[in-house]
Formats: structure tokens, C-alpha cells, sequence
């Protein structure tokens, strides 16, 4: 599932980004992006919860200290570029 929701995550915050970049309302966009982040970190967290109920321990040491790495750069890359059109409206009004 978080194969699916991933790139989903990723096209809705680009979205994002082009809505403000041509000077739509772009919050929607924003709020998927972020929505779907989180729903991508869920769904990461099921299938490890999943392997620790198979007791599935060689999938864990392979794939749970690689993927905490990636789950929080692109988390945190996920966050900032989507709240990066506030920031941008934020620093254009002072």
C-alpha cells in the first residue's frame, strides 16, 4: 500500500507547488500532500507490524534500518516542500 501512496504523496505535492506557482488556491494540494505523507508512514508501520506477527525477524534486520533513514528524509522533504508556498506567502507580506 505504501508503495501506492508514495508517489501519490509525491504528484500531490508537486501539485502543490505548481497551484502556487501560477497563483491558484493551492491549500488542497497542500493538505493532500501532507495527508498522504502520513498515510504512507501508516501504511509503512502496518507492514512492519505485519512482520513482527509472522515473527519474520530477517525481513526486519534487512529493511527496518535502511527504511527509518528514508521514512524520515523523505518525510521531512515531504513537509517542507509542502509548506513551503505559507513560508513563501509569509516572507512576501512583511
Amino acid at each position: 500500500m505504501w508503495l501506492i501512496l508514495g508517489p501519490i504523496a509525491l504528484v500531490a505535492t508537486f501539485i502543490n507547488l505548481y497551484m502556487y506557482k501560477t497563483g491558484r488556491d493551492y491549500k488542497l494540494a497542500m493538505t493532500m500532500g501532507l495527508s498522504l505523507t502520513a498515510l504512507t508512514l501508516c501504511a509503512e508501520y502496518s507492514l512492519i507490524s505485519n512482520w513482527v506477527k509472522d515473527e519474520d525477524w530477517s525481513a526486519l534486520l534487512d529493511v527496518v534500518p535502511t527504511m527509518e533513514k528514508a521514512l524520515w528524509f523523505l518525510t521531512i522533504v515531504s513537509t517542507l516542500l509542502n509548506i513551503t508556498p505559507i513560508l513563501l506567502e509569509l516572507k512576501n507580506k512583511k
